[in-house]
């Protein structure tokens, strides 16, 4: 099952890809002088990008379980 590990490498990276390109929340950065706007919905790219992360995080640890048994 050498294709399952390149696979699970290759989601993972993919994973924290789409971890790091998300917009970070303010956070701390408010209390230094931060903006206070909330944006309460994900709109064009950053949405696309939230049910990517979701899509490869489900498939990463599917692969993991298929793993596991094989």
């Amino acid at each position: 099952m050498k294709w399952l590990a390149i696979t699970q490498i290759v989601v993972a990276v993919l994973l924290m890809i789409a971890i790091l390109l998300q917009q970070k929340g303010t956070g701390l950065g408010s209390t230094f002088g931060g903006n206070d706007t909330v944006f309460l919905t994900k709109r064009g790219l950053e949405k696309k990008l939230f049910i990517l992360t979701i899509v490869l995080a489900v498939l990463f640890f599917g692969i993991s379980l298929a793993r596991t048994f094989f």
